[in-house]
């Protein structure tokens, strides 16, 4: 059995469990989710801005989500070092777009060092080693908040032996998302963990394993990932992270290795994405998922027992087929139900 494989052919249960709440989840989104274009719009340009902030700060960055907003609005930024300015115009570039090429980005080597180049093409001091794996050795160190170092956390594959290494786990990666025998999450977690353990790069390594989980995700079905940031919630649990990924990256060269803490890790963070995804499509959500004219009619709606959409329409002064297209969201996403066919047809809230 390939080395890969192996790490993943007899996880616990409790990991199963996780990975199928995630997918019921999963189901409830692709039912629901048929939200006004607006406001998912809305949604993603913010997550572009929490993603980019937190993935970041992880690495030691300093600029706010308020920061980057004004940022990418062309205020200035003169307060913040060069560097995370660069950095974090790089990455919110970058993320854009996968989230808007996502299904014809390949997984490949060359793509893994493209997506590299465009990552860091504002950062001056990586001029030299953009898109080219390292030729040096690199370590892995824990940054605290001021950015500093606080201690190796584990020594990372030899320069000499990473492109080995790295054609080795994108070619078990990219076969097995072909098979389908294995959970895209199991594929995807395996992957991370193996690439964060090469660190294949002098720099930028943590960043540019979020887009690619991002990518991934995406690639595997997961449409609500760019709703929801994914990079937020690793930072909201930066401890764990590191922990988690040391627990599994020191058992990697061993006889035994062992990478339940990393995707027990993983998984949590996926089933929080996923809730989180699903809450958007809740009551106290709807408004920032309706377009202004749905939302008087589902307004119209919760104040009026029932109604019908030419005594809805006239109610609200909205036009009659944008009330009919307002009720089928509000019917998809389970906020009213339809009484009786034809011309007597009324509305309700649910």
């Amino acid at each position: 059995m390939n080395h890969f494989n192996k790490r993943i052919a007899n996880i616990p249960q409790n990991l199963w469990v996780l990975i199928n709440q995630i997918d019921e989840l999963k189901g409830q989104w692709v039912g629901g989710a048929k939200i006004n274009p607006q406001a998912l719009g809305r949604l993603r340009r913010s997550v572009l801005v929490t993603s980019t902030g937190a993935s970041t700060r992880i690495e030691g960055a300093k600029l706010s989500d308020e920061d980057i907003e004004k940022m990418m609005r062309g205020l200035s930024m003169q307060k913040f070092a060069d560097r995370d300015i660069q950095e974090v115009q790089g990455y919110y570039e970058l993320l854009e777009n996968v989230f808007n090429a996502w299904n014809s980005i390949p997984l490949s080597e060359s793509t893994i060092k493209h997506l590299h180049r465009e990552l860091l093409k504002y950062v001056e001091k990586d001029k030299l080693h953009r898109g080219e794996y390292k030729k040096i050795e690199n370590k892995v160190e824990m940054v605290n908040e001021a950015g500093q170092s606080i201690g190796t956390l584990f020594d990372t594959t030899p320069a000499y032996l990473t492109p080995k290494e790295m054609q080795e786990i994108v070619e078990w990666a990219r076969e097995a998302i072909i098979l389908k025998e294995i959970h895209p999450f199991l594929i995807i977690g395996n992957f991370l963990v193996e690439f964060l353990n090469i660190h294949p790069f002098q720099d930028g390594n943590g960043r540019l394993s979020r887009v690619l989980t991002n990518l991934l995700l995406l690639q595997s079905g997961y449409a609500y990932t760019p709703y929801v940031s994914h990079e937020k919630l690793v930072e909201d649990n930066k401890a764990e992270y590191y922990i988690a990924l040391r627990k599994s990256q020191k058992t990697l060269k061993t006889g035994d290795p062992d990478i339940t803490p990393w995707l027990e890790f993983f998984l949590r963070v996926l089933l929080k994405q996923s809730k989180h995804a699903i809450e958007l499509l809740s009551k106290e959500n709807i408004d920032k998922l309706l377009s202004p004219k749905q939302l008087l009619v589902w307004e119209y709606l919760e104040q009026t027992k029932e109604a019908t959409p030419g005594e809805i329409s006239k109610a609200t002064n909205v036009a009659r087929p944008t009330v009919s297209q307002a009720l089928d969201t509000l019917l998809r996403l389970k906020k009213v139900e339809r009484i009786g066919q034809g011309r007597t047809t009324r509305y309700k809230k649910k």
